[in-house]
């Protein structure tokens, strides 16, 4: 069983970069065409030199520009991982997502009171006449 490890480690490099490449858009394609980059990580997968020549050269990577860590084998971008707590972004997202669901609390305890008034009204037979 150890035996096919390489091999299944091989098959798993080459169809991970031929998704990838397909799944890149065409702008973010770097070096060659698109359309070439799949025949080199079809032609060279199981040698591993179009998977590996189309992770190190075939896309722009950059790293993403929320505070994460960067996306591997971009030579050149150095980027700190900021922790959430740290994150003003995110802060500022949890806010307004707090402000969100406090207004919205809100809105849902003033139509229970007023559907318990209603209720109460009827109960009292003061209310309109049931359906």
């Amino acid at each position: 069983m150890l035996r096919y490890l390489p091999f299944l480690l091989v098959l798993a490099l080459w169809i991970y970069a031929f998704i990838d490449c397909l799944n890149t858009p065409e702008e973010q394609v770097r070096g060659l065409p698109k359309v070439f980059w799949v025949i080199v990580i079809l032609l060279f997968g199981e040698v591993l030199v179009g998977p590996v020549a189309w992770l190190l050269a075939g896309k722009v990577r950059h790293a993403p520009a929320d505070g994460s860590t960067p996306a591997p084998f971009s030579p050149g971008h150095r980027t700190q991982w900021v922790a959430p707590d740290d994150n003003p972004e995110f802060l500022k997202s949890l806010r307004e997502a707090s402000k969100k669901d406090e207004t919205l609390l809100k809105e849902w305890e003033a139509d229970l009171r007023r559907r318990e008034e209603e209720l109460r009204r009827r109960e009292r037979g003061d209310g309109p006449a049931a359906d």
